[in-house]
């Protein structure tokens, strides 16, 4: 079918060539007197004829330009058909309002080729500045509509905002048991670097970061099957920027997102550039069981501290216990009594002596 088209567009062209080109060339050839020349349906025929004959040798190419044209218009996402449509139009129309000004300079070549050039340069400008500023066009729309609604909306759409997974938080996978809780709200975005990113890693020859991406793959697999929470893949990129937690600030900025990791520097970044971020570190050590000097607790010794005769325990969430004079326990289960609590970077540590020390003194 796409052939018998393109065979009548051949036709259809030809036949207009030959109605005007014929005449001219029979002019040049000094052999305008011919009758049939004068003739437009003659011309129109004999034009429609050579260009038949050149559709055997065109059309296999024509057909292949076509169907590879439109794979890449299915492929490639809406957004970035709709805002390089856009950009073309708002090119050709400064085109042709240049071209309509142009009109007026009585100059031939002028009047000729500068509309044609303009044509074709704008229209090139106008696509790629629409395609590559599509991110940034719509975060303006989606920014424009968000001032144009009232309070109630705003305090709804805060409950919903974007929550945009790091590659450390996949590879995590606490993230798909927090979503399974509940306690994240709103829409969780996977970018499609980002998904990348986990491919190259579970791809990788080093076994361990092997393991390691295609565990991300499969958290990202259960939180998209298993659990009852929205999930959408940005399939957009940011070509200027190499860094992936570069363009995941970005793309936090844009879409007015928040930002879900692990990553300590990421985080200091993110507070940096005014980006609301979530870190799963911070949420783990907030729901750890409050633990105050003089409390005591019933712990088993497992192993020997750094320090000469301390035992080293370990709560459930995996908070570490540092026992004095806890060595002789280590495998026992003994009461404890806590002496202070230490919170760093890394976590929470507890400093305990055993409780039958503090009867014998």
């Amino acid at each position: 079918m796409l052939k018998r088209i393109v065979q009548a567009c051949f036709l259809i062209t030809g036949g207009t060539l030959g109605i005007f080109l014929i005449p001219e060339l029979m002019a040049v050839l000094n052999a305008s007197d011919i009758t049939f020349v004068n003739n437009p349906y003659v011309t129109a025929i004999i034009g429609a004829i050579i260009f038949y004959f050149i559709t055997f040798k065109a059309i296999d190419h024509v057909v292949n330009f076509i169907k590879w044209f439109e794979e890449s218009l299915v492929k490639a996402p809406i957004t970035d058909i709709i805002f390089g449509s856009l950009g073309l139009l708002v090119g050709l129309l400064l085109a042709f309002l240049i071209g309509f000004a142009l009109n007026a300079i009585e100059v031939p070549i002028i009047n000729t080729v500068a509309p044609i050039l303009l044509t074709l340069l704008f229209g090139y400008l106008g696509f790629q500045v629409g395609f590559k500023k599509r991110d940034e066009l719509s975060g303006l729309f989606k920014a424009n509509k968000k001032k144009s609604s009232d309070m109630e909306e705003e305090a709804e759409n805060g409950k919903n905002q974007l929550k945009i997974l790091d590659t450390s938080v996949i590879i995590d996978g606490r993230i798909a048991d927090i979503c399974q809780t509940g306690f994240l709200e709103g829409t969780i975005v996977i970018p499609q670097f980002v998904l990348e990113e986990l491919q190259h890693i579970a791809d990788s020859s080093d076994a361990l970061k092997r393991n390691r991406g295609r565990r991300g793959l499969d958290i990202l697999n259960r939180i998209q099957k298993e659990l009852a929470i929205k999930v959408e893949i940005y399939e957009g990129d940011f070509e200027e920027i190499q860094e992936v937690d570069s363009k995941l600030v970005k793309l936090a900025k844009l879409t007015n997102g928040v930002v879900v990791t692990n990553d300590f520097n990421l985080n200091k970044v993110c507070e940096l550039q005014k980006v609301s971020v979530l870190n799963i570190n911070d949420l783990a050590n907030a729901v750890k069981p409050v633990v105050l000097p003089g409390e005591e607790m019933n712990i088993q010794v497992i192993k020997d501290g750094k320090e000469q005769n301390q035992g080293v325990a370990y709560l459930d969430d995996g908070t570490m216990i540092v026992v004095e004079d806890g060595r002789n326990y280590i495998g026992k289960r003994i009461d404890v009594m806590v002496t202070s609590v230490l919170q760093t970077s890394a976590g929470r540590m507890i400093f305990a002596k055993p409780k039958m020390l503090e009867k014998a003194l």
